[in-house]
């Protein structure tokens, strides 16, 4: 079976209030997305992260994020194209910077939050982040939900496109994500996410909400890194996909 990715969101602490257990998810995902500071994260812990990360051979993403520390980047904005560019752009920076200063090195780029949810169909904001990627190094991969005119957007710059599924939340029928908002939107017991990502995986299908299968293609999964349990359940993740001859291993 071919091998895949495991990643995180990381570095979602601000000051004194932590979210998640940041180094035990690190001994478990080959792939770090590390804040950036516009949805979570301040300068120090975000250090912290990308210094575990890189003694620990795990590749680090920047996280990139609308402006909305309040709303944890979980709020859509419409926020002006050229904006969007240079919000991206700082943010990757910022990271890149960081990463470097604890002996490490930004990787590739995933959206966060309502960003992410939105550019799957939003052509002008997914131009806009495709476009800031490329500005900052061409060569970043940018991960993604595969079929995405985001991934229409990267392709057509030239950037490397990683499709990507998430272990812990719904799936509607028609491929995106059933959203927080409505109940059984994220998934909670180990067995039964580690079990559902082995199909991801092996079949290149998952059961959406309405019990219909639907394709799903798949380079990356992420195991959310501040759900309850986080750790237990990408610990199951990781140990099922082992155990049914699944090499894990990072991107890029």
């Amino acid at each position: 079976m071919a091998g895949i990715d495991l990643n995180a969101d990381l570095g979602e602490g601000f000051g004194v209030w932590r979210l998640g257990d940041d180094d035990a998810m690190l001994e478990i995902v080959t792939s770090a997305n590390v804040a950036c500071g516009f949805h979570a994260g301040d300068p120090a812990g975000l250090m912290r992260v990308c210094r575990t990360a890189a003694e620990r051979g795990v590749r680090i993403g920047a996280q990139v994020s609308y402006r909305d520390l309040a709303g944890f980047g979980r709020r859509f904005i419409d926020v002006a194209p050229e904006d969007l560019v240079a919000d991206v752009v700082y943010q990757i920076g910022a990271l890149q910077a960081l990463a470097h200063a604890a002996g490490g090195a930004v990787s590739y780029v995933k959206p966060h939050g309502a960003l992410y949810n939105t550019i799957v169909a939003n052509r002008e904001q997914a131009a806009a982040m495709a476009e800031a990627v490329r500005l900052v190094d061409a060569g970043f991969p940018v991960l993604g939900m595969a079929g995405s005119v985001f991934f229409d957007e990267a392709a057509s710059r030239g950037l490397r496109t990683v499709g990507e599924a998430f272990a812990d939340r719904a799936y509607t029928p028609d491929g995106r994500l059933v959203s927080r908002r409505e109940p059984g939107a994220v998934l909670h017991d180990p067995a039964q996410i580690a079990e559902r990502v082995v199909t991801m995986v092996s079949a290149g299908q998952v059961t959406a909400i309405d019990g219909s299968l639907i394709p799903i293609e798949v380079e990356s999964v992420c195991v959310h890194g501040d759900s309850p349990g986080a750790v237990q359940i990408a610990a199951a993740v990781r140990d099922r996909l082992s155990g049914a001859g699944v090499e894990i291993g990072s991107f890029c």
